[in-house]
């Protein structure tokens, strides 16, 4: 069988790094640095993703070959491969971090597909230039999320990198997962991550703070002809202002569209800061992230970010529009100086959000909005209801769908919706949510439409499973055990999101109450 054919079109198109070393520096400009994966001592192929080896044309048998998991690894490379890790920096948590780079990741190279080239990223393959004082390494646990989380997001329908597989690598990692004083030695393991690029809004941003508005619009145009090549004539053609504002608007829509997704789903990145914003508009870097159980608008996975919540699940279309400021603060040298067109696109930005929000939320009632008629109102108190006391979010509204094809109006809290609270619903509670009902019910007649048609676009935008902490939380403990049935039930499980799979019923249920407290289930730090 033919190795996959490797190129290295970033390294060979923007300037990089002279120096291979991988000791912590300062790297000034070069948007990436020459870095070989350091190998790991028992590399073992844990599970990989064979809807995406499939979309990018790669057999089911590669992945039984033992080189396969060298290269998966960091231990082999295929012909073509030049690996590197990239020079950015960031915004993390409102506050200018400076050069931050890659970490803990590098790209072995790009690989050519049927739908354009794609990068293969390793994670946790040795420490780059960008480590400081990590060791470059990733851990099962945080590894083993990534790689459920992106495959499950694809197949959500959400825009995302994606995970080709998962390799444990016989190493043991140290980690102090709370930040508390008690490290302790986890197995170490390496995820394969997938994307056009992973180009994100710090890598704009550290270019323009350092005042090398040349490396600025190299990368610039760069982006322009490689992911937005209807943006620019031809492939010679300088970017002029007005291209940048227009890539500019492009980037906050896709970027408003995504969190907008996110939130009709219940998905809290946890660590939204602007080095994890990708200008794609895919989500990326999945580290503290989760899924809400009980609708609090307030809640954040990130232990990190236990007393500010700034990237709890209310806080993240505003904080992705303040994302989309910092990016157009660092283009501005771009833009001629043209505060407007950043003015612009945080108006975009809101206006995208707000249609797909509503949208979003719309259909996840049954309804096609229209303001007119109150939906707005109408949305707006349902998600005031869910907030007042704990309800489970994704079954709730899954549990409408059986709902709306009632023949007359509920006069009754019906029992699929009380099932979704956790605890029981009091009379002033209770009431409320059929005062609800009963305005909701005849809105979703209004356009003479079948109630079973309903019900089925219900149950195609609100998933039956997800991968909620809790149930991730299982799959882990049982990995490190040396048992991979579970992981390979659910990744298989998330493939069919909106169906209904008996075998694994046992992971739709509420939050276990064993799973409140629970580390890894209620809450999770940026440590891998």
């Amino acid at each position: 069988m033919a190795k996959p054919q490797c190129i290295a079109e970033f390294r060979r198109l923007l300037p990089g790094d002279p120096s291979a070393a991988p000791h912590p520096r300062q790297v000034h400009g070069a948007l990436w640095s020459p870095v070989q994966p350091t190998p790991v001592a028992a590399p073992q192929l844990l599970a990989f993703s064979r809807p995406l080896a499939a979309t990018l044309g790669l057999d089911p048998a590669l992945f039984e070959q033992a080189e396969t998991t060298q290269v998966l690894a960091g231990n082999q490379l295929w012909p073509g491969m030049a690996p590197y890790a990239a020079n950015y920096g960031g915004h993390q948590f409102g506050h200018w971090a400076g050069q931050l780079g890659d970490g803990r990741a590098l790209v072995l190279g790009e690989l050519p597909t049927a739908g354009g080239r794609v990068e293969l990223q390793l994670k946790g393959a040795g420490p780059t230039p960008y480590s400081r004082a990590g060791d470059g390494r990733a851990v099962l646990r945080s590894s083993l999320r990534e790689f459920v989380c992106s495959e499950a997001m694809h197949h959500l329908g959400v825009p995302t990198t994606r995970a080709l597989s998962l390799v444990a690598t016989g190493d043991g990692v140290v980690r102090d997962m709370f930040y508390d004083g008690r490290p302790r030695s986890e197995p170490g393991a390496i995820v394969c991550r997938v994307a056009p690029s992973f180009l994100r809004f710090g890598s704009y941003e550290l270019p323009s703070a350092r005042g090398d508005h040349a490396l600025l619009r190299t990368l610039v145009e760069y982006t322009l002809r490689q992911h937005f090549p209807h943006l620019l004539p031809n492939d010679t053609a300088k970017a002029t202002g007005r291209e940048v504002a227009a890539w500019l608007l492009e980037v906050a829509t896709r970027t408003a569209r995504l969190i907008a997704h996110w939130q009709s789903l219940g998905f809290v990145h946890g660590v939204m800061n602007t080095d994890n914003l990708s200008i794609l508009g895919l989500t990326i870097d999945y580290g503290p992230y989760g899924w809400l159980d009980d609708f609090d608008p307030l809640w954040t996975p990130n232990t990190t970010d236990a007393a500010q919540r700034r990237y709890c699940y209310q806080n993240q279309p505003g904080i992705g529009l303040w994302n989309v400021e910092r990016l157009g603060l660092a283009l501005l040298p771009l833009l001629d100086g043209d505060e407007q067109a950043i003015a612009t696109a945080l108006e975009h930005y809101r206006a995208a959000y707000a249609e797909a929000a509503t949208q979003r939320f719309a259909q996840k009632v049954g309804l096609t909005f229209d303001a007119a008629a109150g939906d707005g109102a109408l949305l707006q108190d349902l998600l005031q209801w869910l907030a007042g006391a704990p309800t489970d979010f994704t079954l709730w509204f899954r549990a409408l769908g059986a709902v709306v094809a009632l023949p007359e109006p509920p006069t009754a809290v019906p029992v699929e919706l009380a099932a979704a609270s956790y605890e029981p619903l009091g009379t002033e509670r209770a009431a409320g949510l059929l005062g609800w009902l009963q305005r909701w019910w005849p809105r979703t007649r209004a356009t003479g439409r079948d109630p079973r048609a309903i019900a089925e676009g219900m149950l195609q935008v609100n998933p039956w499973l997800v991968p909620r902490n809790w149930v991730v939380q299982e799959v882990i403990e049982a990995a490190e055990a040396g048992e991979l049935g579970l992981l390979h039930k659910l990744l298989s499980a998330l493939e069919r999101p909106f169906t209904e799979q008996p075998a694994v019923a046992h992971w739709v249920g509420k939050r276990p109450e064993w799973a409140r407290d629970k580390p890894g289930c209620s809450a999770l730090s940026c440590s891998s």
